[in-house]
Order: structure tokens, then C-alpha cells, then sequence
């Protein structure tokens, strides 16, 4: 006598009366369902796809007055780093701090880890959605500033890539490290507030970092945004030497495994009293 074993869209198997899902197929339903609440919610929305794209195009007149010939970048690889950067900021990190909080106000999370899911897979399950708007906005990006903005495309792709995707990372995992200090939806309005500042002001976002002094340089290289922006900026020059990109790489990994940690360590899954 044989039996009969099915397999759903979630990556449950049944068989013999026994339901068991699989650690992807939990994260893909979670993915699935924040994804719906993305296109709902339209604030997070407009801040996640919108905001990047104008700040993007309102800041691009102001590198025609900055001298990049000497520091060696070109329009392209002075915009393009910056619009990945507002990506990150915005579509990233700041969205999805609102998103923790509000699950975790709403007893979202707290009901989920009474389930299956482990830990790790409700984190990643409710990221996911907003991580991947985020890549896809980057590709839009890239490609409008090829066709629309007449910008080159960068000498190393690879650089580009792998600078996207730990920044994808990084700014998730902090963007969970910011919520045990954030108490509301509204309270995150302010505590996403030092990492935007400085990274915006230190991380070679508007001012790229070669054209500070080489002792303020070398500080900011250390901020969390700042390899990203290194390894997509030496993307696109193919000026970044092995070394220089090995250590942009541990850079970014070592500010993502930190605040992992932080994340394992403190991160609160009911409402703060």
C-alpha cells in the first residue's frame, strides 16, 4: 500500500496525516504577506520607492559644481553611489525600522514565534519584501542613469553587485539593531535619525570621500554606509584595488555582524512599557 505525499506553495509537505513546512517555505509566506502590506501601507511605500528617486534627481545639479576631474570621479560615479546610498537610507533601513516597530506593537512577532518559524526566519521573512524593492529599485536606477542621464556604466559590475547586496544586509540588520531603542512607530522618526546624519554627511554620500582630507577620509571610512559607498563608487571608476575592496568588504561585515549581535542579544519582541 503506497502513500500519497503533496507538497503546497509554501513549502509544506503532508503525508500520512503529518503537515511539516520547510524553513524556506516559512520565509517565503512571511515575504509574501509583507509584501501585500507594502503596496497597502503607502506611506512606508512612497518613502521605500519615491523618496530615493527625488532626492536622486534633486541633488544630481549639484556635482556640475564640484570638481571631480580632481579626484578622479565622473558624474557617474559620484551620482550613482549616492542614489544606492538613499536606497539604503531610505528604501532600506528607514522602512523597515518602521516595519519591526509596528509589527512588534501590533503582537505581529510575538504571535509568530509561537509557531514554527524560528527567530532568524521571522526576521528575515519580514525584511525580505522590502530588501528586494530595494534591489530592484537600484537596478532601475543604474539603467536610467545610463539611458535618461546619458551617465557611464560602471568598469567593474562585480564591485557594484557586491556592494549592493552587503548594503542590502547591513542595512537590515541595523535597521532591527534601531528598534530596541525605538518604543513607537512615531519614536522611530527620531531614532533613525543619527544613522541618516551620518551617513549622509560622512559616508561619502553627497561629498565623496576623496574629495575630504586624507586624515577626516580615513575616519568616515570607518562609519557603517562607507565601504558600501566605497565598493560601488570603485565599481564604477575601476580604481579599487584588491586590498582596498577586501577591506571596504570586512568592513561591512564586521557592522553587520555587530549589530546581528546586538540584534540576538536585545532585540524585544513585545510592545515597550
Amino acid at each position: 500500500m503506497s502513500t500519497v505525499t503533496t507538497v503546497d506553495p509554501a513549502g509544506a509537505k503532508a503525508g500520512s496525516g503529518q503537515v511539516r513546512t520547510t524553513a524556506v517555505g516559512r520565509v517565503a509566506a512571511l515575504t509574501r504577506a509583507e509584501l501585500t502590506l507594502l503596496v497597502r501601507h503607502k506611506a512606508v511605500l512612497f518613502t521605500a520607492l519615491v523618496l530615493p528617486i527625488g532626492l536622486t534627481v534633486a541633488m544630481r545639479p549639484a556635482f556640475d559644481d564640484m570638481d571631480l576631474d580632481k579626484a578622479g570621479l565622473t558624474i557617474g560615479s559620484a551620482v550613482m553611489p549616492m542614489a544606492v546610498a538613499f536606497v539604503l537610507l531610505f528604501g532600506v533601513y528607514s522602512a523597515l525600522v518602521s516595519v519591526f516597530v509596528v509589527r512588534r506593537e501590533e503582537l505581529v512577532l510575538k504571535r509568530l514565534r509561537t509557531g514554527e518559524p524560528g527567530d532568524a526566519e521571522i526576521l528575515t521573512g519580514t525584511a525580505v519584501a522590502t530588501i528586494a524593492a530595494g534591489i530592484v529599485q537600484c537596478v532601475v536606477l543604474v539603467v536610467a542613469g545610463a539611458t535618461v542621464l546619458g551617465m557611464e556604466m560602471p568598469e567593474n559590475p562585480l564591485l557594484v553587485v557586491t556592494g549592493i547586496l552587503l548594503g542590502m544586509v547591513l542595512s537590515g540588520t541595523l535597521a532591527a539593531a534601531t528598534t530596541i531603542v525605538t518604543r513607537s512607530a512615531e519614536g522611530s522618526q527620531l531614532t533613525i535619525m543619527p544613522m541618516m546624519l551620518v551617513s549622509m554627511a560622512g559616508s561619502g554620500v553627497v561629498v565623496p570621500l576623496e574629495m575630504l582630507p586624507d586624515k577626516l577620509a580615513s575616519v568616515c571610512e570607518l562609519l557603517p554606509l562607507s565601504p558600501v559607498v566605497e565598493l560601488v563608487r570603485g565599481g564604477w571608476t575601476g580604481q579599487l584595488g584588491a586590498y582596498e575592496a577586501l577591506g571596504a568588504v570586512v568592513t561591512a561585515v564586521a557592522w553587520t555582524v555587530l549589530s546581528g549581535f546586538a540584534v540576538q542579544r536585545w532585540f524585544r519582541w513585545e510592545p515597550r512599557r
